[in-house]
């Protein structure tokens, strides 16, 4: 008679399966990588229209099933898109997140509202990437 045959099991317990998040982290920033020079995406969204075309936009979009890349020369503009977004998505006042953002509250955003809204808000689009990425610098700080 073998070892074996004796119905000794000497063979070490099954292991546990080792369960493993693989899906990237959640984003930091409401505004990092989120300039981009003019011509990266082949439909951007002019931003530069009056607020309440503006407005209307954001609404619809922030219940679509894809997000858009906006288009603007302007510094202010870009940080009244950031925050029109995220008032869209939070139920919040668009028309005053367009003329007055609130710094405070965009900046205490938490990693999954900054990961909502930039599912939404997927880039900006500048020919002046410089002056549009130190206009949003404000939302780091």
């Amino acid at each position: 008679m073998t070892h074996d045959d004796h119905g000794d099991d000497h063979s070490a317990p099954a292991a546990e399966p080792v369960l493993l998040n693989l899906s990237a982290p959640a984003r930091r920033s409401l505004v990092a990588d989120l300039v981009r020079p003019a011509g990266s995406s082949p439909t951007p969204v002019d931003v530069d229209i009056p607020d309440p075309d503006l407005t209307a936009f954001l609404a619809g979009i922030a219940h679509a099933d894809h997000g858009f890349t906006a288009s603007t020369t302007s510094g202010p503009r870009a940080l009244a898109v950031v925050a029109g977004t995220v008032a869209a998505l939070c139920g919040e006042d668009i028309p005053t997140a367009l003329t007055t953002p609130d710094l405070a509250f965009l900046k205490s955003l938490k990693p999954a509202a900054i990961e909502a809204t930039r599912t939404v808000l997927l880039a900006i689009e500048t020919p002046n990437e410089q002056a549009i990425t130190e206009a949003l610098r404000v939302l780091d700080r």
